[in-house]
């Protein structure tokens, strides 16, 4: 997709589809009442018969005489007062899809023009990047003889807004191609099948990003994971014929000179607060540790039958390492990055975990395995473990964790945990400006002692109640030497139905956070 910005009078744009706002009340935007007064009122005369103009409402009107453009796309913005970053990024969409639908090659959107508080032009023209990156996306990495995949002939989006802000937008622009490609990145990974997408196949994807990316990488086999006494993750790998795999990405963007910065706002200037105050360096590295289950049966502890297919989406959360990690290099981010992708299946055999085995971790630590299908903490433990030695500035782990955090928060929030306040905050605040939202979700001591076990030092459950608190929990036990947070994507990392696909989430918020560092 190309971007570019525009300066000129909307009226002039010649474009294939020229994309205008229209408030609920009836009030148009500053775009859409010159282009209105062009067309000698038929935007008003349309609004007042049949356009509501309610959120995410489109309407194309063709053959117009007045205008360059060859269709004007109204996208209604609901009631004026509420309009926010969030109707607008909802209205990109809105107005992408109705672009597509046209079969338009190219469009003019003049909605990034319109201030709105807190959101200033780089973000505006950021959320329409990952936007069309969004809407544009189509996975074909599988078909054989049907039909090809038809994808969207839209190829160049052109934001129009005042020459005085044309810098900032394609700085934003810019920023949000690069995460879109990274959802990309996610989303293929995602959607791949398991035979297809094994932990081997990650490894070799780690390298060829590495190559064509220039970041570093160590793909580690079983021997190498063995030296490690990573006896935890070693208890679920060895269930499959598939060899593990432990990938380490290293992004060195602290060696680049530092780019102009932009004035931060109060979600940047939080981020970078609760990501400070790092042991040793002050290039000290913020570390993304992704699971990397490339499919999970639930071992011996097998899940029902019905919806196991999607057990392939288990490993989106290294999916969103690798996603990443490609925004932050394309962005050139003047920072350092490491993505840890521990990586395995985990399936029923003969050398599966067993409930009531007991197994120890990198860390010494033993675990008694009360249910095989609690598999992703035993892996994630020693990944925490390991990271230790790049003193990070502070570590975010991602996961499709639990079901639990999918019954308390649903499909629109991702859980996030962590005794740091600072970075709570710091993660909450950019995941609203990145419209990639989360919920903190406690930690509070007591739950720790629903993982007591009579056998071990701890237990790899805590029983139903707060499911995705105690996972978060045991977790914590890993992660005492760092500043740490943990995001359960187990609801926000895939859909299923109809639209069943990887959403390439959290994506935005981490690159958002990065970005916020800077």
């Amino acid at each position: 997709m190309d971007f570019s910005t525009q300066t000129s009078s909307p009226e002039k744009i010649k474009t294939a589809a020229l994309v205008v706002g229209v408030f609920a009340d009836g009030v148009l935007t500053p775009a859409a009442d010159v282009v209105d007064r062009a067309l000698a009122g038929a935007i008003r005369d349309v609004v007042k018969n049949e356009f509501k103009a309610r959120p995410g409402e489109t309407l194309v009107l063709r053959s117009l005489t007045g205008v360059a453009a060859q269709r004007v796309v109204l996208v209604g913005l609901g009631p004026q007062p509420g309009y926010t970053a969030k109707v607008l990024a909802s209205s990109y969409r809105a107005a992408l899809q109705a672009v597509v639908a046209t079969g338009a090659a190219e469009a003019v959107l003049t909605l990034a023009a319109l201030p709105i508080e807190g959101c200033d032009v780089r973000t505006r023209a950021r959320l329409l990047a990952i936007a069309a990156g969004d809407v544009t996306y189509r996975y074909d990495g599988t078909f054989g003889k049907r039909e090809p995949v038809v994808r969207p002939k839209l190829a160049r989006l052109l934001l129009a807004v005042d020459k005085a802000d044309a810098k900032e937008a394609e700085a934003g622009m810019a920023q949000g191609r690069a995460i879109a490609n990274g959802m990309t990145v996610a989303k293929d990974l995602g959607n791949l099948p398991p035979n297809i997408c094994t932990p081997t196949y990650l490894g070799e994807t780690a390298k060829k990003m590495a190559r064509a990316l220039k970041f570093r990488v160590e793909v580690l086999d079983r021997r190498q994971i063995e030296a490690l006494n990573m006896g935890s993750f070693l208890s679920v790998a060895r269930s499959s014929y598939e060899a593990p795999k432990f990938i380490v990405m290293r992004y060195e963007g602290s060696k680049l000179a530092p780019p102009v910065k932009a004035p931060r706002g109060k979600a940047a200037a939080a981020a970078a607060a609760a990501a400070g105050g790092a042991a040793g360096s002050a290039n000290a590295p913020v570390v993304l540790v992704g699971k990397g289950i490339t499919f999970d049966s639930g071992g011996i502890s097998i899940k029902p039958a019905s919806g196991m297919d999607e057990m392939k989406y288990d490993m989106c959360g290294a999916a969103s390492v690798f996603g990443t990690l490609s925004a932050v290099a394309e962005m050139q981010l003047p920072i350092d990055v490491i993505g840890v992708v521990p990586a395995c299946e985990n399936m029923p055999s003969g050398r599966a975990n067993k409930p009531g085995d007991v197994v120890t971790s990198m860390s010494g630590q033993t675990i008694e395995i009360l249910n095989t299908d609690a598999e992703g903490r035993l892996i994630l433990c020693d990944a925490l473990t390991y990271v230790e030695r790049f003193k990070p500035s502070c570590v975010i782990d991602i996961a499709t964790l639990t079901g639990a955090c999918v019954t308390a928060l649903g499909h629109v929030n991702t859980g996030l945990f962590t005794k740091d306040d600072a970075l709570a905050d710091a993660l909450t605040a950019v995941s609203r400006q990145a419209m990639d939202p989360v919920w903190r979700l406690p930690m509070d001591d007591e739950y720790q002692d629903q993982l007591k076990s009579n056998f071990a030092d701890m237990a790899n459950i805590g029983g139903p109640p707060g499911g995705a608190v105690t996972a978060a929990c045991f977790l914590s036990r890993y992660a005492k030497a760092y500043r740490w947070a943990h995001l359960d994507i187990a609801g926000t990392a895939w859909r299923s139905g109809k639209d069943k696909g990887a959403t390439g989430r959290p994506v935005p918020l981490l690159s958002q956070f990065l970005i916020s560092l800077v």
